[in-house]
Order: structure tokens, then C-alpha cells, then sequence
């Protein structure tokens, strides 16, 4: 029965929490582009709803002055503030050699892109967190920091979407483990790699909130797959991932386009985007698979086969919420 307690406990969290945090994952993004000299524009993005009473706000050297600054103003669900810095004794290299940063970020256990276009061209961007949360600008960007940053970023974009995680647990239920699970999750990855790619690309465009809704239709769909013991999805469940992995896709691609691509290396800031994702989504099917154990083990194979329906209702009943949600949202 301690088992049982766990498991209950467990899906009462996931239900509580996940309703909560299935949307888009949206970091806070800092733009800074040097306009001449010795002036600077900021755009400064972050989102509406914060985890705590601390304000995030981005810090720049203390010898630049503050010489105009816009209002708040709210874009989806992220505010947007802007300021203009005249910075006439940072030296020859400008912001180069200073360091930039945001305040806030541990208390909100928040993230944060910071990019800075120079008038030469060179570009930099840099991933904080509350662990780091400033950085010195560099005299040249490396491939190396692009690479790192994006990993991280795709890790926390999967793990923050809660909704594309329901997709993934929906087909582990579906095809178990094994082969199986491994070819039908390789076909969830290439549906959702090529559109993430060609949107990413600026090849095609899509109404965010129908896609928003397609997602959340597609693990309602995946749920009522899985109250079917026979059918054409069960022997060949690398369609259904595949088809549906395009739609998971350009949801991928709408985060990604808030956060923003370095322009002198998007396809290897995509590639490690990509990565990113596909390591956060093996680390959670490792994850739920170690959970299963802990619970079976106790239990035995008879109450084992009895609690199987049960994250099945779980998703079937999350589903349907963000799509009703989700379809309000198409229609206003």
C-alpha cells in the first residue's frame, strides 16, 4: 500500500503542476545592438506570469547612462522594455571587455539570452542562469559557447513543455521499450526536426494557437489510441509519431524564434537546438522508466497490470483540458 501512496501522490502532483506549465517555454531574451560609438539600444523581453516577487532586470557597466527608456508594454505573453545607453567611457572596443548581466534570475529559477550585435558585425550570445548570471563580452564569438548554449537551451525547452513531454509518455505507453520505442521515438524526431528547420528557415508560417491546439488534440488522440488494443497505430506507431512530430515541430520552432538565432551560426545553433531537445527527451523516458520499477517492485504483476490504465486517463483527461483551452484561445 506505501506504493500505492506514492503513485497517488505522484499523479496528484502531475496533475496540479502540469495544467499550470503546459506552454510555450518563453526565456527572458536581452538584445543589445550597438548603434555608434558610444550609444546602445536594449530590448529588454521577459514573461508576463514570474515565479517570484523579485523583479529580473538586465544590468550594463555602471559608466553608461540611461538617456531614454520605453514603457512596459505586453507582446503574447512577454513584457517588452527598451532603453538607449550613451556609454562615452567604456574606451576604443566599446561593451567588448565589460560585463553584462540580469538580476533576478535565481530567486525566479529562470534563464535568460543575452545577444549583442556590434556595428562590425561580430555577434554574441550568451545563456544565464542563477548560477551565472553575467558574462564579459569577448573580443570575438566562439562556435564553442553556440554550441553549449543551445544544448541547454533545447533541454530546457523540452523539459519546460510539458505538453510535448505528454506526447513523448504517450508513446513509451503505447510501444513499451526496446526497438520499438526507439524507432518510433527516431520518427518523433524527424517529424518535428524538418519542420523545426523550415520554419526556423523563414520557408513557411502558421497561426501559433492552431498549432498550440493541434498539439495539445495530438496527445488526446495518442490517449485514444491507447484504449485500443488492436489497430493500425499499435502495429505501426512510427506514422502516428512522425505525422504528429511536424505539428510538435513548429511549436519548437515558435520557442525558438522568441529566444532568437545567431545570425552568423543558425545552422549550428539549430543543430545543438535540436540536440539539446533529444537529450532531454531520452533523460525523461529514462526517468519515467526508473519510476515504473520503483513502483512495480512493490506491487507485484497483478496490481502492476491494474494501475496500467491510469496514466492513460491522466493524459486523456490533460489533453482535453488544453484543448478546450487552447481552443478558446483559437477562437477569441
Amino acid at each position: 500500500m506505501t506504493a500505492l501512496r506514492r503513485l497517488s501522490f505522484l499523479l496528484l502532483f502531475l496533475c496540479l503542476a502540469l495544467p499550470a506549465q503546459a506552454h510555450r517555454f518563453a526565456p527572458s531574451l536581452l538584445k543589445v545592438t550597438e548603434i555608434d560609438s558610444t550609444h546602445y539600444s536594449l530590448v529588454w523581453k521577459t514573461p508576463i506570469q514570474a515565479a517570484s516577487t523579485v523583479p529580473m532586470r538586465p544590468t550594463w557597466p555602471a559608466s553608461c547612462d540611461v538617456i531614454s527608456a520605453s514603457p512596459a508594454q505586453d507582446e503574447g505573453t512577454g513584457r517588452v522594455i527598451s532603453w538607449r545607453l550613451s556609454c562615452p567611457d567604456l574606451g576604443g572596443d566599446g561593451l567588448v571587455g565589460h560585463r553584462l548581466g540580469v538580476e533576478g534570475l535565481e530567486p525566479n529559477q529562470a534563464s535568460a539570452m543575452v545577444m549583442v550585435t556590434l556595428r562590425d558585425g561580430r555577434h554574441y550570445q550568451q545563456v544565464l542562469n542563477g548560477e551565472k548570471p553575467s558574462f564579459v563580452i569577448p573580443a570575438e564569438p566562439g562556435s564553442v559557447q553556440v554550441m553549449s548554449d543551445y544544448i541547454v537551451l533545447g533541454v530546457e525547452h523540452i523539459w519546460g513543455g510539458v505538453d510535448h513531454l505528454m506526447f513523448v509518455f504517450g508513446l513509451l505507453l503505447l510501444v513499451g521499450s526496446g526497438m520499438p520505442l526507439f524507432w518510433t521515438v527516431t520518427a518523433f524526431t524527424l517529424g518535428h526536426s524538418i519542420t523545426l528547420s523550415l520554419v526556423t528557415f523563414g520557408l513557411f508560417d502558421y497561426p501559433v494557437a492552431l498549432v498550440e491546439f493541434s498539439i495539445a488534440l495530438s496527445i488526446f488522440v495518442l490517449a485514444l489510441e491507447l484504449t485500443r488494443e488492436h489497430g493500425l497505430v499499435r502495429r505501426y506507431p512510427w506514422w502516428l509519431a512522425a505525422g504528429f512530430g511536424l505539428l510538435h515541430g513548429m511549436g519548437f520552432a515558435g520557442a525558438l524564434a522568441e529566444t532568437g538565432l545567431p545570425q552568423a551560426n543558425v545552422p549550428l545553433a539549430l543543430l545543438f537546438f535540436n540536440l539539446g531537445i533529444e537529450i532531454g527527451q531520452i533523460a525523461f523516458i529514462l526517468l519515467v522508466l526508473l519510476i515504473w520499477i520503483f513502483i512495480r517492485r512493490p506491487l507485484g504483476p497483478q496490481w502492476s497490470r491494474k494501475l496500467v490504465p491510469v496514466p492513460v486517463y491522466l493524459l486523456g483527461s490533460l489533453s482535453a483540458m488544453w484543448c478546450i483551452q487552447r481552443g478558446l484561445e483559437v477562437l477569441s
